[in-house]
Parts: structure tokens; C-alpha cells; sequence
């Protein structure tokens, strides 16, 4: 990794890796905090299932305070902070020798008001944004077989694609758009990943460029300042009572500068216990469950004596006994055989019967098999 690390003459500049793993944390950052309000939810009900239903503005008002705080502060992201990245106004000509010649952080490159306005929008708007389309997308049935939408939410959902007024309209163009839409733009975040890759451009995302901000690595100038910065807020602190006063005025400050370090310590936490409850973990062969031992499976069911199948090809394990080759998409009848999807589904189709029992089967009581 360290070789990646120094890849290029501009030793500030992050790689590739860097810069998807500050956006990998990022992503993690919803799906584990909507997990823990969603076990919370589980006993409080009354207080936390809004919030839950309403996750992502829930979520997107919070990181609001957590990325204003970081960019106000750092310079940068919470997560580009967490793997020593910064953001800069990038200037028009690199002054590299007069940053030799002086050293230091120039003035020119802070972030501004504006500036933090503009990484607000699309470290918190973009995302939220995409959210709530995809959501949107899933709610109109996007990537899901009509056939399989029952019941009144999915007639509901087919009543406002087939409506003729304005407003269904819009659904059926939405739900055919999207799709295309998305891919073009993830398509588009790839090319602009390939051209910094090949130092093609200073910017791994479009919007870099039209804000004209780009992310460094912190160097030592930044550090030096970081700690000038330090020492002259200690030196104010010389009396109890100022540090006191201190502390209750900048106490949200340490707890946002403290999620650093809580945040993703956190999500290892929560994947770890979804790694232990999980069924392959080894916590389920070291515990024995209070209730008594598993309840076995139920029998299978006896071949009927009209049944065109024979004994010996029912028993054999792996083996539809219908067309006498390895189980493809495994599905199961009522009566607790399996079979092949193709060979199950024709069955049905011509006698509305189990070919092992004779029993009555209908379409919709077949259930796939995960293996």
C-alpha cells in the first residue's frame, strides 16, 4: 500500500484508493446508523419508529451539523479528515516555489463561507437526492416482475402507472428514465476515477472541477498549523474558571470532533455483531438454545402408488426426478419435494398435481430452495 501511496510527483496528492475509501465510509455511515435506530425502534416504538420512516432526512440533518463542523474546522469531510485528507481552493498556477521559498498554508486556500456552502450541497443534498429517486423507483415497482406484485399495495402501485392523467405520466416516464439516468451518471463518476487515475485531471468527481476545490493530503505545514493553532488556545486556558467556561461553550465541538473515532468504531461494533448472530457464526454451535433441542424437518411424504416415477429416482440426492439431471433452480411443492424450476412449473401447468404424491398443487404454492 505504501507503494500506491507515493505514486506521481506530487507527493500531497491522494491516490485513487484513498479518495474511494474516505467514500466507502461515508456510505457505510447511513445503513449502520438506520440499523441501530431500527433495533431501538424494535422497544421504543412510540419515539424513534418516525424517525426511522423518515430515515434519510433524519440522517441528512444530522450530517449537516457533523460535515459543517469538519469543513469549518479541518477543511475537509468528516471522512476525508478520518484518512488525513483536506480540501483546498485550488489555485490557477501552482506556487510551488514560493511554497518552498515561505512554507506554510496559504490564505488563499481555505475554504470559505461559499465555499463550505458548496460542499454542503453535494456532500448532502447529492446523496439525498439519489435516495429518495431510488426510493421513489422501488415504490413504483422498479426491477420487480408485475406478476409477482399482489394485493392491494400492488395493485395500488399498477393503478398509478396505468392512470391516463398528467401525473401518470410522469410515473411511467420516471420509471423508464431512471434506470438510464443512473447508469449514465455512475457511468460518468467512472470516467472522471479513470482520468485522475491517469493524472488526466486534478478531480476525481465533476463537481471538484465546477467548484473549483480539490482534496490534498495534509502535509507538514498543515500539521505545524494545526499545532500553532493548539498551544495558543492552551495558553488562554490558564485559570479554572476559563477552563470551565471553555469546556461548556466548546463541549458540541469535542463531541463532533470525537465522532472521528466513535463513528467508525461503531459500524466495526455493528458488523460484528451481525457476524456473530448470524447463522454461520460459531456462537451458534457453542449455545444450545433454551427451548430445547431444533424441531426436526417433517417427513416426506409417501410416493402415491399411481406415481410415474419410480422409487429409485426419487431417492437419488441432487437429482430432479423429473428429467433425471442435477436440480437446476431448486423449487419446492407443498408435498416437500423438489425439482427442477422448468420441470416443477410445466408439471403443474398440465396436471395441478404433485408427480411424486398426486397431491394438488397450484403455481403460487411452489417455493424456491436457497442452497
Amino acid at each position: 500500500m505504501e507503494f500506491f501511496n507515493d505514486v506521481g510527483s506530487d507527493p500531497l496528492k491522494p491516490s485513487l484508493f484513498e479518495l474511494v475509501a474516505q467514500e466507502q465510509l461515508r456510505d457505510l455511515l447511513q445503513p449502520a446508523l438506520k440499523y441501530v435506530l431500527s433495533v431501538f425502534a424494535q422497544r421504543y416504538p412510540r419515539y424513534l419508529l418516525r424517525i426511522v420512516n423518515r430515515h434519510e432526512e433524519f440522517y441528512a440533518f444530522i450530517m449537516f451539523f457533523v460535515e459543517r463542523h469538519f469543513l469549518r474546522t479541518h477543511g475537509a469531510s468528516f471522512s476525508e479528515n478520518f484518512y488525513g485528507l483536506k480540501r483546498r481552493r485550488r489555485p490557477l498556477i501552482e506556487p510551488e516555489r514560493a511554497r518552498a521559498a515561505v512554507g506554510g498554508v496559504f490564505r488563499e486556500e481555505r475554504l470559505r463561507n461559499r465555499d463550505i456552502r458548496k460542499s454542503l450541497v453535494f456532500l448532502i443534498g447529492l446523496p439525498y437526492l439519489r435516495a429518495k429517486a431510488q426510493d421513489y423507483y422501488e415504490e413504483l415497482g422498479g426491477g420487480i416482475d408485475p406478476e409477482l406484485l399482489e394485493g392491494s399495495e400492488g395493485a395500488r402501485q399498477t393503478r398509478a402507472l396505468t392512470e391516463e392523467t398528467l401525473m401518470g405520466k410522469m410515473r411511467r416516464a420516471f420509471k423508464a428514465i431512471y434506470p438510464w439516468a443512473n447508469v449514465t451518471f455512475e457511468c460518468w463518476l467512472l470516467l472522471y476515477n479513470i482520468l485522475y487515475l491517469f493524472d488526466r485531471t486534478p478531480f476525481h468527481r465533476p463537481w471538484l472541477a465546477w467548484t473549483g476545490i480539490d482534496i490534498r493530503r495534509l502535509g507538514l505545514d498543515d500539521l505545524v498549523s494545526g499545532s500553532a493553532l493548539i498551544a495558543g488556545r492552551s495558553q488562554i486556558r490558564r485559570t479554572l474558571l476559563q477552563r470551565i467556561r471553555r469546556l461548556v461553550l466548546t463541549s458540541p465541538r469535542l463531541l463532533l470532533d470525537a465522532l472521528k473515532v466513535l463513528l467508525p468504531t461503531a459500524i466495526f461494533f455493528i458488523k460484528f455483531l451481525e457476524w456473530w448472530f448470524s447463522p454461520s457464526s460459531p456462537a451458534r454451535a457453542l449455545s444450545t438454545s433454551p427451548l430445547g433441542p431444533a424441531v426436526p424437518p417433517p417427513k416426506l411424504l409417501p410416493p402415491h402408488p399411481q406415481s410415474l416415477i419410480p422409487v429409485d429416482r426419487i431417492t437419488k440426492f441432487g437429482m430432479c426426478p423429473l428429467c433425471e439431471q442435477p436440480i437446476a433452480n431448486a423449487t419446492a411443492l407443498p408435498s416437500g419435494y423438489v425439482f427442477c424450476y422448468r420441470c416443477a412449473y410445466g408439471h403443474i401447468e398440465q396436471h395441478h398435481s404433485c408427480p411424486v404424491t398426486l397431491l394438488p398443487a397450484q403455481m403460487w404454492q411452489m417455493r424456491k430452495v436457497l442452497v
